[in-house]
């Protein structure tokens, strides 16, 4: 079932392989589910279904004009879900996706989920508010906007600089030249619209329902991440009662590439 269809027609994309403990991963903006090929390889050889789901807009799903929002992109999930009738699952989402997950969850009350990884998120609010002083300024999102209007490629160049701990050397430049092509590949439109939505998205009722809800949750976050500053994992932290918060310490927001086996070998850990 590389396919699945949702309710405005739109098609999703799914890779789906091995077999065991289910894991679905969200991808980041505006990345693919390919950035996870790494977890992939390693956690199938090691007993675990591996579901990547491409969302709307990105990699190999449909890239329908419309809304793009964190409500449409959980609405898209739970589709997923119910058609590959998954159980006790364990969701992880990386960045944006990480927010997603979190919408997720609360939107549908944990419905499906045995636990949640959040790796480097963006969340609870990626954008400095009156009262939350952390995140991105505002006004920084909205010159990314502008120039995804005139210079689409040179605004994921420089993302791309500011991905990984270090601009060189923290990763292979095979590895980074990779990433690009896999945003380049991305629906403009889309793009546009979720920088628009992790300016605008405020998660904090969200990650107060997940408190509530009691579901066992990790939190891995580079301490050198220069996209969602690691000050938001420990908000996320201390919110989420119990949740457990792993350190790379050698990381910036790039951690499944940068330090890749104690990425895999902390899911494992957690998910089992």
């Amino acid at each position: 079932m590389p396919y699945v269809k949702v309710d405005d027609d739109t098609s999703l994309y799914v890779e789906d392989t091995g077999s065991g403990k289910p894991v679905v991963f969200i991808h980041g903006w505006p990345l693919s589910s390919k950035m996870f090929e790494y977890q992939f390889m390693n956690l199938q050889k090691n007993g675990y279904r591996c579901i990547g789901i491409d969302l709307r807009g990105f990699g190999k799903s449909d890239k329908p004009w419309g809304e793009y929002n964190y409500d449409i992109f959980a609405s898209d999930i739970k589709t997923v879900i119910d058609s590959l009738n998954l159980k006790r699952m364990t969701l992880v989402g990386f960045s944006m996706g990480g927010a997603i997950v979190m919408h997720y969850a609360a939107k549908y009350h944990g419905q499906g989920l045995d636990k949640m990884v959040l790796i480097g998120a963006a969340a609870p609010s990626w954008t400095k508010r009156a009262d939350f002083p952390h995140g991105m300024e505002k006004s920084s999102v909205d010159a990314l906007i502008a120039q995804a209007y005139s210079d689409r490629p040179k605004l994921l160049s420089g993302f791309g600089k500011i991905f990984f701990s270090k601009e060189e050397g923290s990763v292979s430049r095979e590895i980074a030249r990779w990433l690009h092509s896999i945003n380049l590949d991305a629906s403009p439109y889309a793009t546009l619209k979720c920088i628009e939505e992790l300016r605008d998205a405020d998660l904090r009722k969200d990650m107060q329902t997940i408190n509530e809800l009691k579901i066992p949750v990790a939190i891995f976050h580079g301490v050198h991440d220069k996209i969602c500053s690691f000050d938001l994992a420990k908000i996320m932290s201390d919110g989420i009662a119990g949740s457990k918060l792993v350190r790379f310490e050698k990381s910036g927001h790039g951690l499944n590439l940068e330090e890749m086996e104690k990425t895999n070998e902390e899911l494992m850990k957690f998910i089992d």
